[in-house]
């Protein structure tokens, strides 16, 4: 507990009122300070001690001063007590009567009431209005009708006040109310467990009860938090009562920890105006916001809220309470432009990449294993490899592919059998079921694909240089090889950990090149063409479906700038390079379900039951993304089963495991430790009950995965599309109607689905020029209209 007395003080008095002497007591720390030789003791209640040092004379003295003080006050009570004020005190000083009683409710009386639920103004009574109400004047001569509940306070000894006088009366009562005067009332009503009017209280700090001092007395009390608390109340009136020490005490630190947060707080948003305001390239890092403590949890307080995911409720109030005072309103929106314009977040920000809390860097940890691995890079399988370095080996992907899964190989046997050799990356030569690499992965489900930047499943260095198939280099392998008979069906097959050396490293688009130009030294690439096109006969008499289509890829080049470059293909998937590569991971696929059923290998068998579809009612739509399209809405979603194989009708394959990506995709992964087990001699790692398991954690990864590239792809086309001049014209396939005129398109240079108007007599195939009306990626908009050919 402190007291502090003060020599000198600037009171507010009547003119007829003597000099006071008075004291600001604070109940937080025992300290003592003096002037002259004033002391002061604190009230029996008090349980502190006085700091070491101050003797029994320097007490003396402090009860001295008080008694000296009170005696005065009793005078000066004793003199100025008005007519309207009755109080009777008893020589102890204890109140007789104390009942409220109302004012009588006159016209020209003064008196506040509360306006609405934020604003208490100064009013005079003009008149009555009907039973209970009255007209009143405010300082502006507005009139307005309250009633009784409304009033706050009726100003006592005044009578025919004038409204124009009311502006000067409130300033007279702000210039001089202080709030310590308060804390000196406190001490000796506390001292003597005694309860106040506010009229009593103007008494006892300005020795008066006229009109302003009363006001002033009502305002300290009605805006008061710490000292007093409302005991009982009768229409405008009030009796209150000095609030305990150890309360008083707790709300004082409570006071100043809220100043102090409402400090920190104003210099928060000092900050953020002024790093706004800021060019962009003198914005501060986003590294910067998370050096303090208190800063960085304001930035994180935002970001939740921008992205509609706050944590605690305490996030969201902080929140909400930077955005007030920074003038916005309480939206996500306005919390991300805000993060936008501090230079927090790049203007093209991935929101969903933090809400579905994407894990984008690899721990100490998991990085410190994975170097380990590549500095020991022996392999456990070298004895039982097959040499294939022999072949020509293609690896054929998209050109920004940082992972290489898969190649291939053909070669034409002496009956004329296409014989075919799948390679798949062999990432279990290195990582075991269990290890710290193996549960990271499984976390993770799948490495994560998007237009701005590629987050692995693997560490990235050991991704690439201890697992992916190289040009060149020896590399580990597991190898499919299989024999198709003469329609496409598998004659013979294998399955061995191998070693390869990659020959050509080719995207689709040169691949396909490749292939029209029928080079005589690329015979074996011609091999695989053929293969395929067998394969896929195949298949369709199976009960296969095709639905190939048009699909848009983007690569974003600097995506932090707010303009960054975008790089957009569309591929076909009708593509000659592309059926080929996808025809050879199915096959691959199909000899590995083979493969597990015959020796009883539990594996993750992916089938889809809907194998019944009578394609014939789809044949009149064009072949191509109109009829594929068709086909996709009805389908049913995959099914997993690890016991056995079930039928994939989409792919007409009586069993199918995905097998060609075991460095991008867990469950690929899976199949490999269960395949390598077998062919070394060991027991499977996992039963099938252990691997529903686990696909069911990661597959729910997968799925979060996926709804972020689709979002993030979605998200950059519409950025490109609006870019592209107002005048631009985009060809459109027409899918279906949705309803009426408005129809579901094919954006053909895009590779994108939309909706827009077509015109009457326009069909189902029929291509249409649109153009883009608006386009709004974050809100993910698209507006399109039908465009008029110029002629």
């Amino acid at each position: 507990m402190a007291v502090r007395a003060f020599s000198s003080c600037s009171i507010f008095r009547s003119a007829a009122s003597p000099t006071l002497f008075a004291f600001r007591c604070c109940p937080c720390h025992f300290q003592f300070r003096r002037f002259s030789n004033f002391a002061i003791r604190f009230p029996p209640s008090w349980s502190g001690k006085l700091s070491p040092g101050h003797g029994a004379a320097q007490t003396s003295s402090v009860h001295s001063l008080v008694d000296s003080v009170m005696e005065e006050l009793e005078y000066l009570r004793s003199r100025r007590l008005r007519a309207s004020v009755k109080v009777v005190l008893t020589s102890s000083g204890e109140i007789l009567e104390d009942k409220l009683v109302n004012r009588t409710l006159q016209k020209g009386v003064l008196l506040e009431f509360k306006k609405d639920a934020e604003r208490v103004l100064l009013a005079v009574a003009q008149k009555p209005d009907g039973k209970k109400n009255w007209m009143v004047s405010d300082k502006n001569g507005v009139t307005s009708s309250i009633k009784p509940q409304q009033i706050t306070y009726i100003v006592p000894g005044v009578e025919n006040f004038d409204h124009t006088e009311i502006s000067d009366f409130v300033q007279k009562a702000k210039e001089n109310l202080d709030p310590a005067l308060l804390e000196f009332a406190w001490v000796e009503l506390l001292e003597k467990n005694k309860r106040v009017k506010v009229e009593e209280l103007a008494e006892m700090i300005f020795g008066s009860v006229e009109s302003l001092e009363c006001y002033c007395a009502h305002l300290l009390l009605s805006e008061d938090e710490i000292y007093f608390t409302v005991l009982e109340t009768k229409g405008s009136r009030s009796i209150y009562g000095p609030r305990p020490a150890e309360q008083v005490e707790e709300l004082l630190r409570r006071k100043l920890a809220k100043e102090a947060a409402e400090k920190e707080q104003q210099e928060f948003v000092t900050l953020l105006k002024a790093v706004k305001a800021m060019p962009l390239d003198a914005k501060p890092p986003k590294s910067s916001w998370m050096v303090e403590e208190k800063i960085k949890h304001r930035i994180e307080s935002l970001e939740r809220y921008a992205i509609d995911d706050c944590k605690t409720d305490d996030q969201r109030k902080t929140a909400g309470t930077i955005l007030k005072a920074m003038g916005l309103v309480k939206t996500a929106s306005s919390a991300l432009n805000l993060l936008i314009d501090i230079g927090y977040f790049p203007v093209h920000v991935n929101l969903d990449l933090l809400k579905f809390n994407i894990h984008t860097h690899h721990s100490d940890e998991v990085i410190s294993a994975a170097e380990s691995l590549l500095s020991d890079p022996t392999d456990p399988d070298e004895i039982e490899r097959k040499d294939l370095t022999h072949l020509k080996v293609y690896a054929i992907d998209v050109d920004e592919a940082d992972e290489l899964d898969d190649a291939l190989s053909a070669t034409r046997l002496q009956d004329g059998r296409i014989k075919i050799w799948i390679h798949v990356a062999d990432p279990t030569r290195l990582v075991q079921p269990g290890s710290i690499l193996d549960r990271e992965a499984m976390r993770r489900g799948t490495s994560v694909f998007l237009p701005t930047a590629t987050y692995p499943m693997f560490p990235e260095k050991l991704a690439m240089e201890g697992m992916s198939l190289q040009q060149g280099e020896i590399c580990n392998a597991v190898t499919v090889s299989v024999v198709l008979h003469s329609d496409g069906s598998i004659a013979e097959y294998s399955v061995d950990s191998s070693i390869i050396r990659p020959t050509y490293m080719l995207t689709y688009e040169s691949a396909s090149e490749l292939l029209h130009l029928n080079l005589e030294e690329e015979s074996e690439l011609k091999m695989l063409s053929e293969a395929a096109t067998l394969r896929r006969r195949w298949r369709h008499e199976q009960g296969g479906i095709d639905t190939a289509t048009l699909e848009a890829r983007i690569k974003v080049v600097n995506p932090e700038d707010p303009e960054p470059v975008i790089n957009l293909y569309v591929e076909d998937q009708a593509d000659p390079a592309m059926r080929l590569v996808s025809e050879m991971m199915i096959l691959c696929g199909e000899v590995i379900a083979t493969f597990g059923c015959s020796n009883n290998i539990p594996l993750p068998y992916r089938g889809q039951p809907q194998s019944n579809i009578d394609t014939s009612v789809f044949s009149h739509l064009p072949e191509g993304p109109v009829r594929s399209s068709a086909l996709v809405k009805i389908m049913r979603a995959a099914e997993i089963d690890f016991r056995k194989p079930i039928r994939h009708g989409i792919l007409g394959l009586p069993g199918y495991v995905q097998f060609t990506s075991p460095i991008r995709r867990y469950l690929d992964l899976l199949a490999h430790y269960q395949i390598k087990a077998f062919l070394i001699g060991d027991s499977p790692p996992f039963s099938a009950s252990q691997l529903e398991g686990i696909a069911s954690i990661v597959n729910m990864n997968t799925r979060v995965a996926k709804r972020l590239f689709n979002s993030s792809l979605r998200y950059w086309i519409l950025e490109y599309l609006r870019r592209q001049p107002k005048e631009k014209r985009f060809r459109a396939l027409i899918l279906r109607f949705i309803k009426d005129r408005i129809a579901a398109l094919l954006l053909v240079e895009v590779g994108l689905q939309a909706s827009a108007w077509v015109s009457v007599g326009s069909q189902i195939g029929d291509e249409v020029l649109v153009r883009v009306d608006e386009a709004h990626p974050r809100d993910d908009v698209l507006f399109l209209k039908e465009g008029v050919i110029d002629r």
